[in-house]
């Protein structure tokens, strides 16, 4: 992963720009004496090879602390943070009061976020972004509302395969708003999800709502579903961890309407649960129904390019009751840190952050699935998190292995059936070391 953000074909540009064929004429005024001459150095690092290093060097401490050892998920992912972004986004510029994005004083804040939404909106295939939401729990509701406006119906259908805390915030708020939810058990299989939502679609669906992938990991081709929607008159949400759709089909490729989601794993650290950072894209016929701010680009009366917030449909600027939202605010400081990672992270990089949780989670299954006494409780393809039975009690596990190594999160607290479980999520900060330890220290506790 280099630092490194300029390819040979950007320098190439560069140069010409500037009138220079090489960087050595680029430097020929500069006295040869003034130079920096050559320094002795070992080879070069990545940004994560150097982290690694630094880490070992830390494991000579009495109490060291291993990044590596930690396999939760469900929501919040322990990601790489590349070290820009804190230097970057803690720039008094950015890093200010509530509400730093005035047009008359903040131009290059209301920039920023424009690039936040052309960001979100390629990552996710659709035509819009708007400036951020709460978070991913919100942002579901949000869509709902887009959807129950849009087809002036009040059916919501979901299934438990969708994140529980995301439900529980779903169905609070569509309570209180009058909208009814239809919540279907989850299919064993990932595929007989769609089948099932699609055959609870009747005349006053408004939308379906399904994770992508899905609370257990597993990953699905929601095309059909999308198409059955359509047909119809209902719309498709899709709630995506937005790192796996560097590798996996995007929304907009599949149909879907709208995309939401928690925006955590694109810069935020986990800071025990937030702030965090709530993402919406949808399709161009939506955007007037879209939530919060939106900035778009415009030229001033000299002609120069301009950006301002456009299309406040909220209820500071009309009737409440025409109010497309009640949203006051966003996170703009956390879009700006999700800006930032995709920038320096680059398309590359994006997609190989996704590849690596993919291939390591598959990795992990097959390890772990293979220890005697625990086995992988659904099949097919999965993205960075899968589910793990143990025939030993789920709370012994996790005292028996101590503070020192997080296995997972248990799930009895959500699904009866999976009392004897636990969800296990791997990212690109947990090494094949780390995974073949987890699955000696299972093997060893498992007896």
């Amino acid at each position: 992963m280099s630092y490194i953000p300029h390819t040979e074909e950007d320098k190439k540009v560069m140069l010409e720009a500037v009138g220079v064929g090489s960087l050595e004429e680029l430097f020929s005024d500069i006295p040869q004496k003034l130079r920096a001459c050559e320094i002795n150095l070992p080879e070069p690092l990545s940004e994560l090879e150097l982290i690694e290093h630094l880490s070992e060097l830390e494991a000579m401490n009495r109490y060291p602390v291993k990044r590596g050892n930690y396999f939760i998920g469900g929501g919040a992912y322990n990601h790489h943070i590349p070290a820009a972004l804190d230097e970057m986004c803690g720039r008094s510029e950015f890093y200010t009061a509530y509400t730093p994005y005035q047009a008359e004083i903040s131009q290059g804040m209301l920039q920023a976020i424009f690039e936040y939404q052309t960001a979100i909106a390629r990552i996710t295939g659709l035509d819009v972004s708007n400036a951020s939401l709460y978070d991913g729990a919100t942002a579901i509701y949000e869509a709902s509302v887009i959807a129950v406006n849009q087809t002036k119906r009040s059916g919501i259908v979901f299934d438990t395969s969708v994140n529980p805390h995301y439900r529980q915030v779903l169905s609070s708020y569509g309570r209180n708003a009058k909208i009814s939810m239809k919540e279907l058990p989850y299919s064993p299989e990932a595929g007989g999800s769609a089948k099932n939502l699609a055959a609870a679609i009747g005349a006053d669906t408004a939308a379906v709502v399904v994770q992508y992938p899905d609370f257990f990991g597993r990953v699905a081709d929601y095309t059909e579903l999308a198409e059955c929607c359509h047909a119809n008159k209902a719309l498709l949400v899709m709630v995506c961890n937005p790192v796996a759709l560097g590798v996996l089909k995007t929304p907009g490729e599949m149909g879907a309407d709208i995309a939401v989601g928690d925006g955590q794993p694109l810069g935020m650290p986990l800071s025990y649960g937030g702030p965090y950072l709530g993402y919406m894209a949808c399709t161009e016929k939506l955007l007037r129904k879209m939530p919060g701010r939106i900035v778009g680009e415009t030229v001033d009366k000299d002609g120069k390019r301009g950006f301002v917030l456009t299309l406040q449909a909220r209820e500071q600027h009309i009737k409440r009751e025409r109010a497309t939202s009640n949203i006051c605010s966003n996170q703009a400081l956390c879009a700006l840190r999700a800006l930032a990672y995709v920038t320096v992270m680059g398309k590359s990089g994006f997609s190989s952050v996704s590849e690596l949780c993919m291939k390591k989670a598959a990795y992990a299954r097959k390890k772990l699935g293979s220890v005697d006494g625990a086995e992988i409780v659904f099949a097919g393809p999965h993205f960075n998190e899968f589910v793990l039975r143990l025939r030993k009690p789920v709370m012994d596990l996790f005292r028996s292995l101590g503070h020192s190594f997080e296995p997972g999160i248990r799930l009895n607290r959500w699904y009866n059936e999976l009392s004897d479980c636990i969800l296990v999520a791997v990212t690109e900060l947990n090494s094949k070391h780390d995974i073949d330890r987890y699955a000696l220290r299972l093997q060893e506790w498992l007896g």
